[in-house]
């Protein structure tokens, strides 16, 4: 049986990361990957027979990966900083919207008075996110660093008196409570509130806080919370910390699945072969890593995901109801469909019933905009669409035919904004079909290896310890001292990072 120093389960972006850094530190690091190929969910993907159209298949945008990762690793990264926010189509007449210019808060403040009729929404949205900035400055930073206790992460998060007001609210007031104290606009405070629900099924105003958590992780990537376009897609991500992690020395397996793990010697066994380490990094889902072992974790089931995802490839952009919004414009940050505050929590009593929502709420980019490159060049003015649908957990996919409803349903919620039908500009591949691919949580559990379709893999969890024992660990022990969390199941996880997989291969180091 061959022996490593550390072996690394999973080569999503988390276990590639988490083994560059094991292999450049000298370290002998074996990679097991189930699939036949790396990137987990960070990966880029040809899904229409015919058509030169790599999209990011998953995963699709980037905030939460440090600088100092890119850096260390030498990974060749180019991230494309978007310059419109948002744009929200009004529920109430599609033929006007709200445009968040990053570039231009004059043309902002105009676009919120236009919508709201009043310029207190867009203070109150000044003040808001500018405190958010603030807590990005001082939290961000510490998510490459052993964990700090919770008196101190709030000296360092409210850097000033409103800083730390929305910090105290943030961490106690369910986030629903805070928006509706904040923002009068129910469009306005619908769109604050979409952070708080991607990949996380929950209603605003719920005492569990995990929509303040989503929220918060939302809004501090990078300190300064904005959403970047990987250059090539995802899998020029997933493909530049695998380069990294071989050229360190590290040796990665793929199509190899994992079947039994013993935290305490180290042996790690599949079909047909086991070695033994040092430190196991497990960078799966915990509740993946339960099923290898004797003994379970005890972190608890994960809580399902709720997110229908769904990629198209358009001849071109579809024209808009609002005439004064170029589609170019709109579609080049995140375009959000009924995500009014009301329709979400109308949506999320309708998903908690089992029910595809009457209404259901999304968001679109397109990543062409920003990075034609993803399109060979017979496919030159042509574009992508990723939509992310919100409140859509297994339940209401458990009816056959669930999903072409919910497919069916989420693009005629589309269609009520635009001028034409999504329908009349989607491309078709080689053998006809329309260029549409869709994913609901179950695909993803199949495919991705997560549970339930839950893309943070267990709840996520605030970003600092939250008992004495935890201060100064790294978040991603286990009580295996041979056995670490590598993924977006570790504290600080969730997200495309790789903070998970740099935290686990700095505690090996520690050691």
């Amino acid at each position: 049986m061959q022996s490593y120093d550390d072996i690394v389960i999973g080569a999503g972006h988390n276990g590639l990361t988490a083994a560059a850094y094991l292999a450049q530190a000298g370290r002998r690091v074996l990679v097991l990957e189930r699939s036949d190929h790396l990137g987990g969910a960070t990966v880029s993907a040809r899904p229409f027979p015919g058509m030169d159209a790599r999209l990011s298949r998953y995963s699709y945008l980037v905030s939460l990966m440090p600088r100092q990762i890119i850096t260390d690793l030498g990974l060749d990264i180019t991230l494309i900083r978007r310059r419109y926010s948002s744009y929200t189509p009004l529920p109430g007449d599609p033929t006007r919207g709200l445009l968040v210019d990053t570039a231009d808060d004059s043309a902002t403040a105009a676009s919120f008075h236009a919508a709201t009729g009043s310029d207190s929404d867009f203070t109150a949205w000044q003040r808001f996110y500018g405190s958010m900035t603030t807590i990005a400055e001082g939290v961000f930073p510490t998510m490459l660093k052993p964990l700090l206790g919770a008196e101190e992460m709030a000296s360092i998060a409210g850097g000033d008196h409103g800083a730390m007001d929305l910090w105290k609210q943030l961490t106690t007031r369910p986030a629903g409570e805070i928006i509706a104290d904040t923002f009068a606009d129910d469009t306005v405070r619908g769109i604050v509130a979409t952070d708080g629900l991607i990949g996380t099924f929950a209603d605003m105003h719920e005492t569990s806080l995990r929509q303040n958590i989503c929220l918060l992780y939302h809004l501090i990537g990078g300190g300064t919370g904005d959403w970047d376009v990987p250059v090539g897609g995802m899998g020029a991500v997933s493909g530049a910390l695998a380069a990294a992690a071989v050229a360190a020395g590290a040796e990665i397996r793929t199509g190899v699945e994992v079947t039994d793990i013993d935290p305490e010697t180290g042996r790690v066994a599949w079909r047909g072969g086991a070695a033994a380490a040092d430190y196991i990094l497990g960078a799966c889902a915990p509740a993946v890593l339960d099923e290898l072992l004797e003994e379970p974790l005890g972190t608890g089931p994960a809580p399902e995901g709720a997110q229908l995802k769904i990629n198209l490839l358009l001849r071109r952009l579809p024209r808009l109801r609002d005439t004064a919004t170029p589609p170019d414009v709109a579609f080049s940050g995140t375009f959000h469909i009924h995500e009014g505050f009301g329709a979400l929590a109308q949506a999320y009593q309708d998903a908690a019933r089992g029910q595809i929502p009457s209404l259901p709420p999304s968001e679109i980019y397109c990543h062409t905009l920003s990075d034609p490159s993803i399109l060979g060049p017979e496919l030159t003015g042509m574009h992508t669409l990723t939509l992310f649908g919100l409140h859509m957990p297994p339940g209401v996919f458990s009816r056959p035919g669930a999903k072409d409803e919910a497919v069916a349903a989420t693009l005629a919620a589309l269609d009520s904004v635009l001028a034409e039908p999504i329908s009349d500009v989607i491309a078709t591949d080689s053998t006809g079909a329309p260029c549409i691919e869709a994913k609901s949580p179950l695909e993803l559990q199949e495919s991705v290896g997560l549970p339930g379709g839950n893309i943070f893999h267990r709840p996520l969890q605030w970003p600092w310890a939250e008992t004495a024992a935890e201060v100064g660990t790294w978040g991603v022990e286990t009580r295996h001292p041979r056995l670490l969390i590598a993924g977006a199941g570790a504290r600080r996880g969730g997200g495309v990072s790789g903070i998970p997989g740099h935290n686990a291969a700095s505690a090996v180091l520690a050691l």
